[in-house]
């Protein structure tokens, strides 16, 4: 619960583990929001730089935030494209009341934020598009099914992503290419998660991977 102690666990941990010879380059620690990252990577150089340490190359970040950056590498290996634009709330929503509209559906009946967080809890979830519409038995699921179309259509027209994209392609990168995720195990040999208990099912797939191997 808050004010357990978590963040203290998590931040005295990354400080043994560079106290104990492991390289900080080697360290993943991820959590949800940036306010978080901040604090715990205010947290941990306080740490080290009172034991006379450093902590060059230690990545402290949000999952969104690492995703994107593991996009930026190898983007063009799932999206075709390491140069995306990464779309905020208000893209968003014009891009789906353009998808709604290509579908020839009322903006008044289908609402983009319903539509919209039926589409991020289905990536949430690693259902991508053409999951979602095999998967649609119903009118209302094969309606939404066409909007998520368009609307995937038109990010990627636009050199996209959305927030949720960040993660399930990362997730669905690291399922496809062996190459990167053996990258990914090599580099970061040590992974922690603050808050983990708020793991959707694609972040869970993402540090699973990173971790499958050296299980720390």
């Amino acid at each position: 619960g808050p004010g357990s102690g978590k963040t203290t666990v998590v931040t005295k941990r990354i400080a043994n583990l560079i106290t104990k010879g492991v390289p900080p380059w080697q360290i993943l620690a991820l959590t949800f929001t940036n306010k978080a990252a901040k604090e715990m990577r205010e947290r941990v150089f306080n740490v080290l730089d009172s034991q006379g340490l450093h902590g060059r190359g230690l990545t402290v970040s949000t999952f969104h935030a690492f995703c994107a950056r593991v996009l930026r590498d190898w983007g063009d290996r799932i999206i075709g494209t390491t140069t995306f634009t990464i779309y905020d709330t208000a893209d968003q929503r014009s891009a789906a009341k353009a998808a709604i509209r290509a579908c020839n559906l009322n903006n008044s009946n289908w609402k983009p934020a319903s539509v919209l967080s039926v589409i991020s809890s289905a990536k949430n979830k690693l259902i991508d598009v053409d999951t979602f519409q095999n998967e649609a038995s119903d009118f209302y699921a094969k309606s939404i099914g066409k909007i998520y179309r368009a609307y995937e259509n038109i990010l990627r027209g636009n050199d996209a992503v959305d927030f949720d994209d960040l993660l399930l392609k990362t997730a669905q990168l690291l399922f496809r290419d062996e190459e990167v995720k053996q990258s990914l195990q090599d580099r970061y040999q040590y992974l922690m998660i603050d808050e983990y208990q708020d793991t959707n099912h694609t972040q869970f797939v993402i540090a699973d991977n990173i971790a499958k191997n050296h299980r720390n």
